[in-house]
């Protein structure tokens, strides 16, 4: 089944793409969770109206996205967690903990759902973490675990 895409899927495809796929897939999960809709001669003239708000809109956001990158790039955040004697720490530095650090610190504002660590950070010292902004525009901030003692 031909269907367009209504936001972006990883493995699919991105914001109004014209994909085939299983005709159980587009009914049961792409069609009710709003992500696309069935492709038909009036839906297709429809995106393709679309379309050029969507590229604006598109290049506007990676315009936005590079600006925060540079902004970010390299910068140290400092997290603190508690920790044992040998710089083990009790638990792990999530994603969430880090951007509230870079919107606290950094004052910009990042989701922790682009925020990607490789493995959880467990130990204190210096950590580098890249930040998916856009598809194609990353940078690295750099986290700085700093261990505190439970008291």
């Amino acid at each position: 089944m031909k269907v367009i895409l209504k936001e972006s899927v990883s493995g699919l495809g991105k914001t109004g793409d014209v994909i085939d796929v299983a005709d159980g897939y587009a009914r049961n999960y792409l069609v009710p969770k709003n992500i696309a809709v069935v492709a038909t001669k009036g839906t297709l003239k429809e995106w393709d109206l679309r379309r050029a708000t969507l590229v604006k809109k598109e290049a506007k956001d990676r315009t936005e996205a590079e600006a925060i990158a540079a902004g970010l790039n390299n910068k140290e955040v400092k997290v603190e967690a508690k920790a044992g004697e040998e710089g083990k720490l009790y638990g792990s530095v999530t994603s969430k903990e880090i951007a509230a650090a870079i919107e606290k610190q950094l004052k910009t504002e990042v989701d922790k759902k682009k925020i990607e660590l490789a493995q959880p950070i467990k130990e204190v010292g210096d950590h580098p973490v890249t930040v998916k902004l856009f598809p194609g525009v990353d940078t690295t901030v750099i986290v700085k675990v700093v261990g505190s003692k439970e008291e």
